[in-house]
């Protein structure tokens, strides 16, 4: 197999130039391009909304909440029903099997029975002739003469929720050592809090199903999901039926982020009713506006903390309290404060620590999985921990990160006892230290403040190490079909869904490489719950992991039949065969992949086969919160630079330098993309991104006009992302490493950079920044005005002129 041995990326501006890339005809470990590229930018990508609709297809809408927390007094639907192009209106009592779509607890109702919970959730549903008329049916709900209500007490935040002792789920207490003692002896202590906002999934294309009955009472969903078998097992729990009576088919999405996860079976489940009890095909498309309403978001958090240090900043002990906004159901809130737990240490050790998380019930939409789950909401506040260290004792908050970081023997052992065996955190951090040239940058950066009143620049270098595995042991299986044909192409069947990540691009690779196939040879079809069953979803970074293992594994049973019957026909052994080509050779003779499977078929070789993988060595106790959760770490780091207006709170982000270690990748082009894309999300979670309920729990910033997620503009113009050249010490697909989530962790290098910057406008203050985030303009002025309000400050005024130019 030949490898890239490292590929580079380059944007505009001055930077590392490109390294060489090894090709050839081989289809692994080349950047070759997205199996969709060319339908994506033609329009001919067939989403779910672009299957040919059915003759009879009805169209549904949802009825929606007006009340945060109320009791449902009665229900009129009569101006509903009798509404023009109204075929049936649904409501709970329609449902014949479990109101259910929580996908661990059962207490996600699909619409709503008696209580609504939040402002927005789905009450009754609209079938009608056409898409605008159910939508203009289901709006009457915003009647009080159709649905009256008797408004309970509302809880909102985490904080209301806290002091209110109400919770989802019990909260999760991670103790090593004796952190309180630790502190207490500790030269220096830090203590602080902390927030973070959540962040809309915002997918291109919304939440849809399109469900068809089937004869014998059977259900054919069409669903954008990250879990087709989940929403085969809600429907059939639903309508009361057994598995095998529903199949779920998804092709591809328009992204999902997470947001498609668990909360795409409300949907699947409404058009799945509204099919079965018409007898027509039901296609339920949501609104923009009404999928703000509806789905759950990225968990936001507030958290209080605790430290204890030394001179140099290293941390002898830590107190962290996470709690998370659940929202009112518990949905994966469970697995992502457990994630969230598991990632608090970030690149650091911490031999003394005290973690405490909190998934608090509100009555909001419930929070769901987003990309990172868990884990950015943990790291993120040890890296504003560490930042205040460095304020307070005056120094480069680089070195208080280098201080802390993994090393070998007894500081490689998590909180939560895996042993970090495959750190390389300190040599990527020296490699990116030198490409991106930190040191000199940081003194340039001092002389620029000096000398400038009202522009004022920062700088952060952030690190990144992120589990890789589900949390939930189980959950790290996937199965596979491959079918070789007699003219030699390959058609491969997996059990995950391609979202726009290039899923199906890697997993083609990997069959390709195992016959020695160009990549057009081989075809991935949708995935299929009526040929790959029981499935995980695709999330945690785990797609390619476990499919492509299981696309291995299948393909590898074929080529071990077709190597033995190369060997009888070439003469040699079968352990000596090779594919490589198009061709099968051994033994100084050769012949066409096509002629030798033409010639399996011939001798009734089989020439399809299944394959499965199981991830090994995972394990976790999930009461003492403590095992080997993950398979291996993917690490990465960035520095950031950043300039900001002090006179209005507006930014810029003028240069970025990102190092990410994917291992041997297995697509350098896919993963390069995961990379930048990664980051521009997290940043805009970091700094734009803003949710706000108002006082009744209506979420005000439900549209593109009103919730900022970022644009090509805010891309620097200088963007130099990297590979760091590794290969992973787990034997994974082509020692490759999951590259989906990590990446998204590399933007705190963002919100570190801006809180530097803020700090240089106010020169002698001790302490750090109070910047929340996001850090919206308006967050960068409440830092500033609060960081000036300090004793200790110079908090001499700026002048009116504001300088545009250096």
């Amino acid at each position: 197999m030949n490898r890239t041995d490292v590929f580079v990326e380059e944007r505009a501006g001055t930077g590392p130039a490109p390294r060489a890339v090894e090709t050839n005809d081989a289809a692994i470990g080349v950047p070759l391009p997205h199996e969709s590229a060319e339908l994506h930018v033609s329009g001919e990508a067939t989403y779910t909304d672009d299957i040919a609709e059915a003759h009879g297809t009805l169209h549904a809408a949802l009825g929606l909440s007006r009340h945060a927390h109320a009791r449902i007094v009665s229900m009129d639907l009569d101006a509903v029903r009798n509404a023009p192009g109204v075929i049936a209106v649904l409501t709970a009592d329609d449902i014949p099997g479990e109101n259910n779509c929580g996908p661990v607890l059962h207490d996600d109702p699909i619409l709503a029975d008696g209580i609504v919970q939040y402002l927005g959730q789905p009450v009754f549903a609209v079938i009608a002739e056409t898409h605008e008329l159910a939508r203009r049916a289901a709006a009457l709900a915003k009647s009080d003469d159709v649905v009256r209500y008797e408004p309970l007490e509302a809880i909102l935040t985490a904080a209301q929720a806290k002091a209110a002792k109400q919770f989802v789920l019990p909260p999760l207490h991670l103790r090593r050592g004796d952190p309180d003692a630790k502190i207490a002896a500790a030269p220096h202590r830090l203590q602080g809090t902390f927030e973070v906002g959540g962040q809309e999934q915002f997918y291109l294309e919304g939440q849809i199903a399109y469900a068809l009955p089937k004869e014998m009472d059977g259900m054919l969903v069409y669903s954008s999901t990250q879990h087709p078998s989940e929403m085969q097992q809600v429907v059939a729990h639903m309508l009361d039926w057994p598995a095998h009576s529903v199949v779920c088919e998804c092709r591809r999405m328009g992204g999902g982020f997470g947001g498609k996860e668990s909360q795409s079976a409300l949907f699947a489940c409404v058009a799945a009713l509204a099919a079965q009890r018409t007898k027509r095909p039901v296609k339920l498309r949501a609104d923009r506006d009404d999928d703000f309403m509806i789905t759950g978001k990225r968990h936001d958090a507030v958290y209080e903390y605790e430290a204890g240090f030394d001179e140099r900043g290293r941390l002898s002990g830590v107190h962290v309290e996470i709690a998370l906004r659940a929202g009112y159901s518990a949905d994966l809130s469970g697995a992502v404060a457990t994630r969230a737990v598991c990632h608090f240490d970030n690149a650091y050790y911490l031999a003394d620590v005290d973690i405490v998380a909190l998934c608090c019930k509100t009555n909001t939409q419930s929070n769901t999985a987003f990309r990172g789950f868990g884990g950015p909401q943990g790291a993120l506040v040890m890296e504003v921990l560490l930042d205040g260290i460095a304020r307070q004792l005056q120094i480069d908050p680089l070195d208080v990160r280098l201080a802390n970081y993994y090393g070998v023997g007894e500081r490689d052992t998590t909180p939560y006892g895996q042993r970090v065996d495959d750190n390389i955190l300190a040599p990527l951090t020296d490699a990116l230290l030198d490409t991106s040239d930190y040191r000199a940058r940081r003194a340039a950066l001092a002389a620029f403040n000096a000398r400038s009143p009202v522009l004022k620049r920062g700088i952060a270098l952030t690190p990144v190490k992120f589990g890789i595995s589900f949390n939930v042991p189980f959950l790290n299986q996937a199965g596979a079909l491959v079918h070789v044909y007699k003219d030699g192409s390959v058609l491969v069947n997996h059990g995950g869904t391609e979202m726009g990540q290039g899923l199906n691009t890697k997993v083609a690779q990997v069959v390709a490489n195992q016959f020695g196939l160009p990549l057009a040879r081989v075809r991935v079809t949708a995935t299929d719950t009526s040929k790959v069953a029981n499935t995980s979803a695709t999330a945690a970074s785990t797609g390619s992991d476990l499919n492509g293992k299981a696309a291995e594994d299948a393909a590898q049973k074929i080529r071990a039949r077709l190597a033995e019957l190369a060997a009888k026909l070439l003469g040699g052994s079968a352990a000596d065969v090779q594919f490589a080509h198009g061709s099968v050779s051994v033994n100084g003779g050769a012949m066409p992949f096509g002629q030798l499977v033409n010639a399996a078929y011939l001798a009734r070789v089989q020439l399809w086969s299944d394959g499965f993988y199981a991830t090994p060595k995972v394990h976790w106790d999930a009461q003492t919160l403590t095992g080997h959760p993950f398979y291996y770490f993917a690490y990465g780091a960035a520095v950031s630079e950043v300039v900001i207006d002090t006179l209005t709170g507006e930014w810029k982000l003028l240069r970025v330098d990102a190092l990410h270690d994917a291992g041997q990748s297995i697509n350098p082009a896919i993963d390069l993309g995961q990379v930048e894309g990664g980051f521009i999300q997290g940043m805009g979670w970091l700094t734009s991104e803003e949710l706000w309920w108002n006082r009744d729990g209506r979420l005000m910033t439900h549209a593109p006009s009103t919730y900022k997620i970022p644009a090509v503009s805010d891309t620097p113009a200088a963007f130099y992302v990297r590979l760091y050249e590794n290969s992973n010490v787990e034997p994974t697909v082509f020692r490759s490493k999951a590259v989906g989530e990590p990446p998204l962790l590399l933007p705190f290098s963002v919100l570190l950079a801006l809180r530097d910057a803020i700090a240089a406008a106010v020169p002698g203050a001790k302490a750090a920044p109070p910047l929340r985030a996001p850090a919206t303009p308006e967050a960068i002025l409440d830092a500033l005005d609060a960081l000036r309000d300090l004793p200790d400050a110079n908090t001499a005024a700026p002048p009116a002129a504001n300088p545009l130019t250096d």
